[in-house]
């Protein structure tokens, strides 16, 4: 027993350190991914079989043979409703035992949409509404087209890989047909193709080689994006002489940055983005998967070949996917604009839900908060400073020696007295539940899960046994219903009875995090619930975890939304979570970096992203940790967290000056919750992402292609964060509208300082600047006053912050609710369009307003008039008011208005 404690001893603390990437596989270091990349373009060697063809309403279906070895696999193009989305599947005709696909991921099975087909010589063509698909027989490819535009082509490189499932070479007799088969057409000779040894690890493979790949085309992209997550930029590098980018959910300690080495969530779709179109692929494959990243080389020898040559073209970007076990079942998304394709793919795997209001506030978190006492300072110290924070956060040493659903009895001996009274201030509380169970025969649920069969199993039917936090510790298959229906019900107030319904929870370490093994998670050849190996369905796992937390916590008080953060996510978790960035380091490296991934995460449907405000390894400078507030409260997800070992990092530690930077980023944070609000509502209802690239808008401005140290708040606000050490100025990038490069009008959120040319501008800053520029053309709604919670400020009246655009209009809207409850589902909210033309405000409802407030418009902010108003008029009703202007910063502001937000009015400016 001794032995064992000090070799966990050992391993967390070789864990703890700085990530050792010898501990995680490369692409020459993985079989399948050697035998998918050497694989030669331009040869390939599949074909579709002649007289297979079936046409359906919705859909094709033909057989796909292996030149070489003559094994069938039956292909399936589907349709999908509104005609800009098609569905390609490929699996084996008659595999030795059926191959997984992914089902979890999709909200719902997509709706058919009808299509027409026409024959011709060697090729069909699948008309669905105005795109098409050409799919040519041999050598088989399919070109997709939007309105004629040739958009995506699939295995125009030819690298489709298909490795059938077959019997091992020596298990066959020397006299069988299949034997020579093998040898002679299809023998896989690489190490590692039928069991595999990484470290100490043994993979036994018992089904051998079963990997799949394809390579897919943007004729009209100039650059790629997504495939997160990756401590890299968003814009993806080529591969070329590099390892691929690797999606395997890991937990990677420290993390290394500009790498393409795996991180903890796996999220495989990918964007083609050019000047007139953008389109995506979702692999939707949750095994191990390396992408290729190709992107035309632009050199000076290439550049002269090409103008003797009289020829302008270079091979378009293109991606290769790979991955170890699977079917091909990929979604081609054909825009044609970046806010179009962002919409397809979250029609597909869903929009996050609208959280409550505490969720977009300030959390405070550290691992850990030491006590009661501790918990009940530390929320006492927020108001003796009066900065605002919304939720305290607990990590693992809450627990009664890493038992969840416990609490340690010493140090929090009445945890139901300590909610009520964080709950008498307006603020919440979330505690940490992870995946692994502390093997103990006196806990009741590793009691119950080995009793009933719960756990992960081992290829000989045994409870798989790992190590992690609690030393020896067990996985629940949660794969199976049964397991998650166990796991959820323990959420219930008959069970876990030391909570209220207002506690939330943070799945952590559920990649899952195994310290003793294989690249620190589960082996591959564990047995999953429906006998699915654990290679199959790995990057699944947390996703899994995930979805019966939330049932837990819906169970618990089906009228309240949950709140659930994550770190390891799949496709669709966004449906059920947030997630943050994982544990980044206390440098301005990983501060840079933080949005880039929440950029890449945006776009692949998670708009809930955050990072560990001030670092999660290290102590950060006064200077870092300032800087990363005033970053942090304008990304979606607003926590302050830290490691074990870090000093106490609570604002009022810091300097005073430092302190106060602190409290004004967190004000600025709660001033624009309504807008936060309204922009996640908007979020769920359209799948369009809240943070943004800049070619989410300015989709012919390649100047704005690369950048990822800017970004948007819908096309509502540009956020251009201080991140570099001592910086007296910083280049802010105002994106171009047209080729004339031309922009939209910008205005500084704090000075209203109106910005009209599109390009670069040095602007100076110091230590209290946030550079935020709300766009002209927009109106923002807001809430100046300050509270300690957001809970408090329900009532609270807004402020209409309205910046005019070249033409002197403006328009924004504003959603309210009861910012808990799922009312808003069965119409209980209000959404107010706001316009401003031709000198004058008006509002109007986008629904019928069917939620009572006693919120009223408090101040009206209005920038960009060319010139001053003498007074402005409300009218209600017909009846008339006389309202005073003053002037505000470089505006001007209409005091107390006086209205409720329930009532229809205008604001006539009156020159």
């Amino acid at each position: 027993m001794r032995l064992a404690i000090f070799l966990l001893i050992l391993c967390i603390f070789e864990y703890a350190v700085a990530v050792d990437q010898t501990n995680f596989k490369t692409c020459d270091q993985s079989s399948f991914c050697r035998r998918c990349r050497n694989v030669k373009p331009d040869n390939t060697k599949f074909a579709l079989v002649p007289g297979t063809l079936n046409i359906y309403s919705d859909s094709i279906t033909a057989d796909l043979q292996h030149k070489d070895n003559k094994h069938l696999f039956s292909l399936k193009l589907e349709g999908i409703e509104k005609g800009d989305t098609f569905r390609l599947l490929i699996d084996e005709k008659t595999p030795l035992k059926p191959r997984y696909r992914v089902v979890d991921s999709l909200k719902e099975i997509p709706k058919p949409g009808s299509i027409k087909v026409q024959e011709g010589q060697g090729e069909l063509t699948i008309t669905s509404g105005s795109n098409k698909a050409v799919v040519v027989a041999d050598p088989f490819r399919i070109d997709f087209y939007q309105n004629n535009v040739l958009t995506v082509s699939v295995n125009a490189k030819g690298l489709l890989t298909f490795e059938h499932l077959r019997p091992k070479p020596q298990e066959l007799g020397t006299d069988s047909p299949d034997a020579n088969e093998v040898k002679s057409s299809d023998e896989i000779t690489d190490p590692g193709a039928w069991e595999e040894n990484f470290k100490s690890h043994h993979d036994s493979k018992p089904y051998g080689p079963e990997a799949v790949a394809l390579d897919f085309s943007f004729p009209e992209a100039e650059v790629l994006f997504g495939i997160p997550e990756h401590a890299d930029s968003f814009v993806l590098k080529s591969t070329s002489g590099t390892d691929p980018y690797r999606l395997y959910n890991t937990d990677v300690f420290e993390y290394i940055l500009d790498s393409k080495m795996a991180l903890y969530g796996s999220v495989p779709v990918l964007y083609g983005h050019g000047p007139k179109r953008t389109a995506g692929v979702f692999w939707q494959n949750a095994a191990e998967t390396w992408v290729d990243i190709y992107t035309a080389e632009k050199n000076v020898v290439s550049s002269i070949v090409n103008f003797v040559s009289g020829s302008s073209k270079t091979d378009p970007p293109a991606a290769h996917f790979m991955s170890e076990s699977g079917i091909i079942d990929v979604f081609i998304l054909l825009g044609p604009s970046p806010i179009d394709v962002f919409k397809q793919y979250t029609e597909l795997t869903g929009s996050g839900p609208l959280p409550q209001m505490f969720a977009l506030a300030y959390h405070q978190s550290r691992w850990n908060y030491n006590s009661e006492d501790d918990v009940e300072e530390v929320s006492a110290k927020f108001d003796e400073y009066d900065i605002p924070m919304d939720t305290m956060w607990l990590d693992i040493e809450y627990t009664d020696g890493k038992r969840y659903f416990t609490w340690d009895k010493f140090k929090f001996s009445n945890p139901l007295g300590m909610f009520r009274n964080l709950s008498k201030l307006g603020r919440h509380m979330v505690i940490i539940i992870d995946p692994h169970i502390k093997r103990d025969d006196q806990y009741f649920f590793h009691k119950d899960c080995t009793e009933r069969g719960l756990y992960t199993k081992t290829r000989e039917g045994k409870d798989y046994e790992g190590w992690c936090w609690p030393g020896a510790a067990s996985y629940p298959d949660f794969f199976n219903p049964e397991v998650r229906a166990y796991y959820a019900s323990q959420y219930l107030p008959s069970n876990f009875k030391t909570v209220t319904a207002d506690v939330m929870i943070w799945n952590d370490m559920n990649e899952p995090s195994v310290f003793n093994g294989p690249e620190v998670t589960m082996p591959k050849d564990m047995i999953h619930y429906g006998n699915w190996e654990h290679r199959d369905v790995h990057n699944l796992y947390g996703h899994m975890h995930v979805m019966g937390t939330f049932d837990g916590l819906l169970g618990r008080d089906p009228n309240q939304r949950p709140y659930i953060l994550t770190r390891s996510h799949f496709a669709g978790t966004q449906r059920y979570a947030s997630i943050w960035t994982g544990d980044n380091t206390a440098d301005w490296g990983h501060l840079q970096h933080s949005l880039k991934m929440c950029l890449s995460e945006a776009v692949a449907g998670f708009s809930f992203c955050g990072a560990d405000v001030g670092g999660f390894f290290g102590n950060p400078d006064a200077e870092l940790f300032a800087r990363w507030y005033q970053t942090g409260a304008f990304l979606p997800f607003f926590r302050g967290h830290a490691h074990i070992d870090t000093k106490r990092r609570e604002p009022w530690l810091f300097p005073e000056d430092t302190r106060l930077i602190v409290r004004d980023a967190i004000r600025k944070r709660y001033a624009f919750l309504p807008l936060w609000y309204t922009m996640f509502y908007e979020h769920e209802m359209t799948g369009e992402p809240v943070m943004r690239p800049l070619l989410a808008h300015y989709p012919q401005d390649k100047e704005g292609y690369n950048i990822d140290y800017e970004f948007l708040l819908q096309d509502r606000l540009l956020v251009r964060p201080v991140m570099d050490r001592g910086a007296s100025k910083v280049n802010v990038y105002f994106p171009s509208t047209d080729d004339k490069k031309t922009g939209d009008v910008w205005y500084d959120i704090n000075t209203l300082k109106k910005y009209t040319n599109a390009g670069y501008e040095s602007l100076p800053v110091d230590s209290r600047t946030i550079p935020v520029f709300q766009r002209g053309g927009t109106i923002i709604p807001k809430k100046e006053r300050i509270r300690r919670a957001a809970t408090l400020m329900k009532n609270d009246p807004y402020t209409l912050v309205v910046c005019l655009d070249r033409a002197g209009k403006a328009q924004g809207t504003l959603y309210i609710d009861d910012e808990k409850s799922y009312a808003y589902r069965k119409g209980e909210f209000n959404y107010l369009l706001f316009e401003f033309e031709n000198g004058q405000l008006n509002v109007n409802f986008k629904s019928k307003p069917n939620f009572k407030t006693t919120a009223w418009i408090e101040r009206v902010v209005i920038a960009g008039l060319d010139r001053t108003p003498k007074s402005a008029t409300l009218i209600v009703g017909g009846v008339s008011q006389d309202l005073e202007v003053l002037p505000h910063e470089e505006g001007v502001a209409i005091r107390k208005p006086g209205i409720s937000v329930l009532e229809l009015f205008t604001i006539r400016l009156n020159f």
